[in-house]
């Protein structure tokens, strides 16, 4: 299965942030959207992405300052991305390899969508699904 069906299935639209919106405000979006990143843009593109976890890290080292400071010093700058055309098992391969959990989609230079392990997960079990449903319908054909 290809990247673009798993957009097309659960939608392409994404959750984006400025590099200049403070801790707070990003953690008030992942509650309002009930996301675990959000994908960080500037008039030039995707510039970083940030996520819960880099929120907790940052939090810890830093106390409650952390929350008036911008999104760019907590957001990771070298973002892993996938394009539409890329196979589900390849990206699972990166998310593995990279130990991250939100790839942006990319397509012809600009976001596409984005695709969490979530989406992963519940694209192997319905394949894995349609698969058994396969095997019981040839078996009881005979």
């Amino acid at each position: 299965m290809r990247i673009a069906d798993v957009l097309r299935s659960k939608g392409a639209s994404v959750a984006t942030i400025t590099p200049e919106t403070s801790v707070s405000g990003l953690l008030t979006e992942l509650s309002v959207h009930n996301i675990g990143a959000m994908v960080v843009v500037s008039p030039d593109g995707v510039v970083g992405i940030v996520s819960e976890r880099d929120v907790v890290r940052a939090l810890q080292k830093r106390g409650a300052e952390l929350l008036r400071a911008p999104v760019s010093e907590i957001m990771t700058s070298f973002v892993a991305t996938c394009g539409p055309n890329d196979t589900v098992d390849s990206l699972s391969a990166l998310m593995t390899t990279k130990r991250v959990r939100h790839i942006p989609v990319m397509e012809n230079g600009r976001l596409a969508g984005i695709v969490s392990i979530g989406d992963v997960v519940k694209t192997r079990m319905e394949e894995l699904e349609a698969q058994q449903e396969q095997l019981q319908a040839y078996i009881t054909r005979g």
